[in-house]
């Protein structure tokens, strides 16, 4: 899986249009092996994006879990202290 795409199910609160459409670009700049396409591929890269934004939303609407929803600061304090133990010198 991408690094850059981070799970955003079970948050509170929910996952943003933006997070969810930036998730998308991620995964299909990854797949097309490109960060910018060229003027002839644009269209249908950003059409991919939005599809793939369109259907990350749905599936984020309607999973349901019985686990109790994660704090956004207390992950990012985590994914912080997992970074500097990592990168520790």
């Amino acid at each position: 899986m991408c690094r850059n795409i981070r799970p955003l199910n079970n948050f509170e609160p929910p996952a943003t249009t933006d997070e969810v459409r930036a998730a998308a670009l991620q995964f299909v700049r990854k797949v097309s092996g490109t960060t910018k396409p060229s003027k002839a591929n644009e269209q249908y890269f950003t059409e991919a994006v939005e599809e793939i934004a369109h259907i990350t939303q749905h599936l984020l609407d309607h999973l349901t879990t019985s686990a109790p929803p994660k704090d956004r600061d207390v992950e990012a304090a985590k994914a912080r202290a997992r970074s500097a133990a990592r990168f520790a010198s």
